[in-house]
């Protein structure tokens, strides 16, 4: 592909997610990002074909990286033998990749965090399936490796859980500013390293909880 339209996809890439990140997916219109992103409404055609094409494209831009990185660090965590060590291993290799404030970085940062949160919300059909065609495999297969280390849970106890945890990622990436403000400036929200030696403490302690039908009333 030749660098200028190469630069023009990039644009309506970027200009497309800074867009549905702030506003939803469904409000924003086929125009408003070819005026964005200074590109005409046939090269978003000629790219991505319709909103449903660039939303399933911005997608594939951010998770192909996260989650091969994702699957790189799992594999690396299931060589440990210990069960409580590979336990920490695959919980922070599934937070690592996305943990990051950069919309550079390997799991787009903020703003990527913001527009899944967004279209989640909103309920698309078709953004509900770009999701799960996106995410299923590699979610699946930290499941099934948690379920290695913690054989007494039940499959559901160890699927809320990661449920869980992937809320506390998305809030974390969403507003860190609010851990700054509570703490009275003790933490700062900002700071991914603690951030992710946080959640990750804390996701372990509640994986290795007993199974909900044993928890005391």
């Amino acid at each position: 592909m030749p660098q200028r339209q190469t630069s023009m996809r990039e644009a309506i890439l970027d200009a497309a997610e800074e867009l549905f990140s702030k506003n939803g997916f469904r409000a924003v219109s086929m125009r408003e990002i070819a005026q964005a992103s200074g590109a005409n409404l046939g090269s978003i055609s000629y790219h991505f074909g319709s909103k449903d094409g660039l939303l399933r494209a911005i997608y594939e831009r951010h998770s192909g990286p996260m989650n091969r990185r994702r699957s790189e660090l799992l594999t690396e965590a299931q060589r440990i033998r210990d069960p409580d060590d590979r336990l920490e291993a695959i919980v922070r290799a599934f937070i690592l990749p996305s943990l990051s404030q950069s919309e550079g970085s390997v799991g787009g940062g903020a703003r990527f965090a913001r527009l899944r949160a967004v279209v989640m919300a909103e309920r698309h059909e078709e953004a509900q399936k770009i999701i799960a065609e996106t995410f299923n495999p590699i979610n699946l297969a930290f499941i099934d490796a948690l379920q290695a280390c913690l054989p007494q849970l039940p499959r559901a106890d160890i699927v809320w859980r990661t449920h869980f945890l992937l809320g506390a990622v998305s809030y974390t990436l969403i507003n860190p500013w609010r851990v700054t403000r509570l703490s009275g400036g003790e933490a700062d929200g900002e700071n991914t390293e603690e951030a992710l030696t946080q959640i990750v403490r804390a996701a372990v302690a509640a994986f290795r909880a007993p199974a909900g039908s044993d928890a005391a009333p």
